[in-house]
């Protein structure tokens, strides 16, 4: 039987998910506005490559360097601190008029936006059972539908009819009633500082570093990283020049995607928690493999082809972020779950990072038509990262059978 939600529950589901809105999009308003920064900054892909990277590198070192205080505060606070700091280098994103400016703006960003998804994660972990994560992070992943749906196309509007610096403005504006939201209705979150003895932060980092189990998930979450931050960066470029979808008409794409996924969202969630987390992992995880090295291969082609691909890709994606977050999030003890979402978190934007320079690397502009060159390889790169991620998860599965049972026995 499923376990209901609290209504204060049902509050933190909203609330994380919000949050992930806003620094989602912060992320994600990259990638449409890489073909107008291209021309306006006058700047090539690998400058861009840079751009992005620059957030996910110093997120992952931000990451780490807090990983060790991360179970010494009451969750709140940190959330809170942090959540602030981003909000600032969002600011500065919109006021930069240079690619210097808004490289630097970026890797400010990066500091704090990087650690706002291990503490919103480590505060699911800590008030929700693992048969309810299938459910919340099916909830929680919404977000990510909804930076699609009202995020992408109006950060796209706002800046075709203003500039590009006009979503970033958007995303501060939004961003200021979620601190409202921390500040005023966030209970405490500091039962975990009493579970157990606190070791030197430096100390303790090392530990949940170094734990067999818990590699084995950071391993994982280095891989699942790869993907999206080496097609997403040009994706609005390929869409554009590649497959010839006017500018006007990304808003479709993004808004129809969004749709689907939030609807899919709840229902993997749901399907994580009843029929096998690792089920539904596999099977998003084989969708994907198909649907990427398909899609990276594309030519011109329709509108409403398109579309479609684009749904089916994001179905297979969905599956596999909410199944694998509630699969990893049940490695942890209670007194490493902040310093064990960090690292992971850490792992997962210096993966990405480097996935992005990477991608910045291979794909190539052709200055002529402006498609870009060698995209097929990313795909290919992808799909090879996926079914060793495949491997991986299956084994957290079996780890945390096992540890469940070892759990419940002491």
């Amino acid at each position: 039987m499923k376990e209901p939600f609290s209504r204060y529950q049902i509050f933190v589901v909203a609330l994380v998910a919000f949050l992930n809105f806003t620094v989602i999009l912060d992320f994600m308003i990259l990638s449409p506005l890489g073909a107008i920064l291209l021309e306006k900054l006058h700047i090539s892909t690998e400058q861009f490559g840079h751009v992005v990277s620059a957030y996910a590198f110093s997120a992952g070192i931000s990451g780490l360097l807090s990983a060790g205080f991360a179970d010494r505060f009451d969750r709140k606070k940190l959330l809170l601190f942090f959540y602030v700091g981003f909000l600032a280098g969002t600011l500065f994103c919109a006021l930069a008029r240079s690619y210097e400016l808004l490289l630097a703006a970026r890797i400010f960003t990066g500091i704090f936006g990087g650690v706002m998804g291990s503490i919103g994660l480590a505060i699911v972990t800590d008030l929700f059972t693992p048969s309810q994560r299938g459910r919340v992070m099916g909830f929680v992943q919404t977000a990510f539908s909804a930076s699609q749906i009202l995020g992408l196309p109006l950060g796209l509007y706002l800046a075709t009819k203003f500039s590009w610096h006009a979503p970033f403005l958007m995303i501060v504006g939004v961003g200021l009633f979620a601190g409202v939201a921390i500040a005023v209705g966030l209970k405490p979150v500091a039962d975990h500082i009493k579970a157990g003895p606190r070791l030197n932060p430096f100390a303790h980092l090392a530990r949940t570093a170094i734990r067999p189990e818990y590699v084995i998930g950071f391993s994982a979450t280095i891989l699942l990283a790869t993907g999206g931050f080496m097609l997403m960066p040009f994706g609005t470029t390929y869409l554009v020049h590649n497959i010839h979808i006017g500018m006007d008409r990304l808003f479709i794409i993004y808004l129809v995607t969004g749709i689907s996924s939030m609807i899919f969202g709840p229902l993997l969630g749901q399907a994580a928690d009843s029929v096998g987390k690792y089920r539904v992992f596999a099977a998003g995880s084989v969708l994907t493999l198909v649907m990427v090295v398909y899609y990276t291969r594309l030519g011109p082609s329709p509108l409403w082809w398109v579309i479609v691909l684009n749904v089916v890709l994001f179905a297979g994606i969905t599956a596999r972020m909410v199944s694998s977050f509630a699969m990893t999030s049940a490695l942890p003890e209670a007194t490493d779950r902040g310093a064990y979402m960090a690292i992971a978190n850490s792992l997962q934007q210096l993966a990405g990072g480097v996935a992005a320079f990477v991608a910045g690397l291979i794909v190539h502009q052709d200055e002529t038509t402006g498609a870009l060159e060698h995209y097929p390889t990313l795909g290919i790169l992808v799909g090879v990262t996926t079914v060793i991620t495949m491997g991986l998860m299956f084994r957290v599965d079996v780890l945390v059978k096992r540890l469940a049972g070892e759990r419940a026995a002491a």
